[in-house]
């Protein structure tokens, strides 16, 4: 990666250095790395202090630390999107005909769930949050059992997939969107039968090696299944990479990772995916894709499109085809709102264009 000056781009240096004062500050309450990555450059890279997640401390928030560049941070639900790339690896690979197969072409030991509509669930619904299955993890609190993702974790770690697919279907798959990181679960137990390979196998031979990424952690339930909803710890660099992979449609130094096909489908809106408001973010209305969101931007009379992987507490990897950017974030806000989108409104585009 090619280290380079905000000049070099042309990105306001007074706007960068002020915006770099407020987040150690804590105007953004805790941003705890700001990358950009824009015309083939490095730009700007800021790690901050705050603290490391912890499930059972007051607000979620462990020891407090320095960030760095070596530091491994939770991804959160960036993880889906890494997920989402998988599948498409797989399907270009030929471990998966395609998107649009049943779930059950590739659960044996799980097909007694298929009937009473779930049979029609193919493995696009799943990475689009459309199974149709019943699911409540925006609705309800973390730390109880009424929260479904958390419920997994704590009463369902022997086999997270019987969890998510004993669920009553409460609409017809493919038509509405519920917000369902169970059914990434799935999505990872299909890719192990598919490939013969579990999840950290895979993205190690078909992703991560081939972007140089050589350090990844994932959290594994007692049955050997992977938390592909949320687990993966990357640092920063590392996500701007993917993010920089997908920038370039699907190609990484010269090298094809993803297909150009995949790109297109994780960045577009999938059928009624509209206008989904994100509880705990400043992002307004977005629409989802292929386990990636998407958003619009207004600034000075342009409207700028853009999708990126987004995660619990702040996380995110955001992709500008039209400015040729990426902006990666970590951070620590499991129990204040994220303000990523205010940083990039009222800072990055001004200083951009």
């Amino acid at each position: 990666m090619v280290i380079g000056t905000l000049q070099e781009v042309n990105l306001d240096t007074a706007i960068m250095a002020k915006l770099w004062k407020k987040i150690k500050c804590g105007k953004f309450n805790e941003v705890h790395s700001m990358l950009i990555y824009k015309e083939n450059l490095l730009v700007f890279e800021a790690y901050f202090e705050g603290h490391e997640y912890q499930w059972d401390a007051p607000d979620y928030h462990g020891s407090f630390v320095q960030w760095n560049q070596d530091t491994a941070h939770p991804i959160m639900s960036c993880t889906k999107s890494f997920i989402s790339a998988c599948i498409g690896i797989a399907i270009e690979k030929g471990f998966i005909a395609n998107a649009q197969q049943s779930i059950f072409d590739y659960l044996p030991d799980y097909q007694n769930f298929k009937k009473d509509g779930k049979e029609h669930i193919t493995i696009e619904h799943l990475l689009t949050m459309t199974s149709g299955l019943a699911w409540d993890e925006w609705g309800a609190p973390h730390g109880t059992s009424a929260n479904d993702i958390d419920r997994i974790y704590s009463d369902c770690s022997t086999d997270p997939i019987k969890c998510v697919l004993e669920k009553e279907l409460q609409s017809t798959p493919g038509e509405e969107f519920t917000y369902n990181g169970g059914g990434t679960i799935v999505l990872g137990e299909i890719l192990k039968t598919a490939s013969g390979m579990d999840v950290a196998e895979f993205s190690k031979n078909y992703l991560f090696r081939k972007l140089g990424i050589d350090s990844t952690s994932w959290y594994q339930f007692e049955n050997g299944a992977f938390a592909t909803d949320g687990s993966l710890n990357l640092r920063s660099r590392d996500m701007l990479k993917f993010g920089i992979t997908y920038l370039n449609k699907g190609s990484w130094q010269g090298e094809k990772i993803v297909s150009e096909d995949w790109v297109i489908r994780s960045s577009k809106i999938y059928g009624n995916n509209k206008r989904i408001n994100i509880p705990g973010e400043d992002s307004g209305r977005n629409g989802y894709g292929h386990s990636w969101w998407t958003s619009e931007f207004s600034h000075r009379g342009r409207q700028l499109k853009a999708f990126r992987a987004g995660g619990w507490g702040g996380q995110s990897i955001m992709v500008f085809p039209d400015l040729d950017m990426v902006i990666v974030f970590t951070g620590g806000n499991y129990a204040t709102n994220s303000k990523l989108f205010k940083i990039v409104k009222k800072f990055v585009l001004p200083a951009a264009l």
